[in-house]
């Protein structure tokens, strides 16, 4: 086995110290007592723009600006390490050579001894200026999403993969009354009533899985115990791995909303009860004018006592058709509570609606026409929203036929849920247009006829339904709307 010579000549030891110098990417100083530099590395000289004969034998005062060498402050350090051994902690300073932009150093003296004896110390620094800047960018962008959140007018909060609350902008401070560090590692179940906190938690649950984002509706429960209906949007935070490491929560206060959506559903009645006048007053004259013939017939003692009866029974027939016209108009127009929840035959409601439109309809010269089930298809809702959401279609394809027209309605059951086609041939909408139709206020009538709500309060009327609705339309040819609902 070979033997490894120990005798290493002070020439070796020379370039194996040059090539150690030269291969660290700091730039090194060896110092003296009297800080005066003995030996230097080339990332130094070259960052420095300084020459070796310029450097070694010169002290650093010579060799750094005054600003930079007092910054340093270097005889404290340079006591530090040669009195005590003892390294200085690491500093930050700025150097800039005249002609170069300014560079940003993170610097340290040691201590460099032999036998226990300080002879040399040795001064490393390294340049920082790019994580610097990268770090004061960071830093800026930091600071501007920090005040989005906090200017933001909804809730904007983040919790842990478990739920616990580990962010609470002033948004949501305001709204519920609790500070941050009131909700802080507290879970957000805590603050949703109670017939929510389930669905909370299983939100959670699923999103832990790796599902994406969810939005539901709940309410919170504020400080002083009240209750706020809350739109949230629930967003998986992921780490570098794509890992889900926690939640960010997004929440819009809807007590405005709601109101504001109670008054545009009653609004919306009054503006189709204005357009269903003319045709409700014909229906029900028709009625009325065979009851009143009916009765002047019954006046003349000298008709006989069968035609007496036909007559009473024109009578009693045209009074009940009046009645239930009447009837059907109140249960539109009168105002309905959230909670109004039952059991509706879609396809009676259906025929109701169609036959409040039908003398409008004939009187545009627009022929109907309607194909539904033989039974009963029955949902759960709400009655009169749901009639105001198909009066407001029905009202619209007649008013897109001017001219006349076809206007086709039918239903027809879809596995777990019904469909509803009301087709007309009117002038159609355009493809930039018919996906802004849902818009509040998008309107596609002409200046003064038309407030630009009855769809988008159908499309909150069929969500609230948990349905959906969309059109399809060709311009110049007609448009279909399609609602779909679930069924019992």
């Amino acid at each position: 086995m070979a033997k490894v010579s120990n005798n290493v000549s002070p020439e070796s030891y020379e370039k194996l110290y040059a090539m150690l110098l030269e291969a660290i990417s700091s730039s090194v100083l060896l110092i003296d007592e009297d800080t005066r530099i003995i030996s230097t590395n080339r990332n130094f000289l070259e960052k420095s723009r300084r020459s070796l004969s310029n450097t070694i034998g010169h002290q650093l005062k010579e060799v750094f600006p005054p600003i930079i060498f007092d910054h340093m402050d270097v005889k404290q350090s340079m006591l530090q390490v040669f009195e005590k051994n003892q390294p200085t902690r690491g500093k930050q300073m700025t150097y800039q050579v005249p002609g170069l932009p300014m560079r940003v150093y993170h610097y340290r003296i040691l201590p460099f001894s032999r036998d226990g004896v300080v002879e040399y110390a040795m001064l490393l620094m390294d340049d920082v200026t790019e994580q610097v800047r990268l770090s004061e960018e960071v830093r800026g962008v930091e600071r501007h999403l920090a005040s989005v959140i906090e200017s933001a007018s909804d809730i904007v909060l983040s919790t842990d993969i478990e739920g616990r609350i580990s962010t609470w902008n002033t948004a949501a401070r305001k709204l519920s009354g609790y500070s941050f560090y009131e909700v802080k590692n507290h879970f957000l179940f805590e603050y949703c009533t109670s017939d929510h906190q389930e669905e909370v938690k299983k939100a959670f649950a699923s999103m832990k899985t790796g599902k994406g984002s969810q939005m539901f509706e709940l309410d919170l429960i504020t400080k002083k115990g009240d209750s706020i209906q809350v739109s949230w949007v629930l967003s998986p935070m992921k780490d570098d791995s794509f890992q889900t490491v926690g939640i960010v929560a997004v929440g819009r206060d809807l007590t405005e909303r709601r109101k504001f959506e109670a008054q545009l559903f009653q609004s919306q009645k009054l503006a189709a009860l204005g357009v269903m006048g003319g045709g409700i007053a014909h229906e029900i004259r028709n009625p009325l004018a065979i009851s009143s013939s009916a009765a002047q017939f019954l006046m003349d003692n000298t008709i006989t006592q069968e035609f007496r009866k036909e007559c009473a029974e024109k009578i009693q027939t045209g009074i009940k058709r009046a009645s239930i016209i009447i009837e059907n108009l109140l249960r539109f127009a009168r105002p309905s509570e959230k909670g109004e929840i039952a059991q509706v035959d879609l396809i009676h409601l259906l025929k109701e609606t169609l036959n409040l439109v039908k003398n409008q309809a004939r009187i545009q010269k627009i022929e109907t026409t309607s194909h539904f089930p033989k039974k009963p298809v029955l949902i759960n809702g709400n009655g009169s929203l749901l009639q105001q959401v198909f009066m407001n279609l029905f009202l619209n394809a007649i008013n897109a036929m001017p001219d006349g027209g076809k206007l086709n309605i039918s239903a027809k059951i879809m596995a777990s849920e019904v469909m509803v086609r009301i087709a007309d041939t009117g002038h159609g909408i355009s493809k930039l247009e018919v996906d802004k139709i849902f818009d509040p206020f998008y309107t596609t009538s002409p200046v003064g006829k038309g407030t630009g709500l009855g769809l988008s309060i159908c499309y909150s009327i069929v969500k609230q339904h948990l349905g959906n609705i969309e059109a399809e339309s060709i311009d110049g040819k007609g448009t279909t709307f399609i609602v779909r609902l679930p069924i019992l």
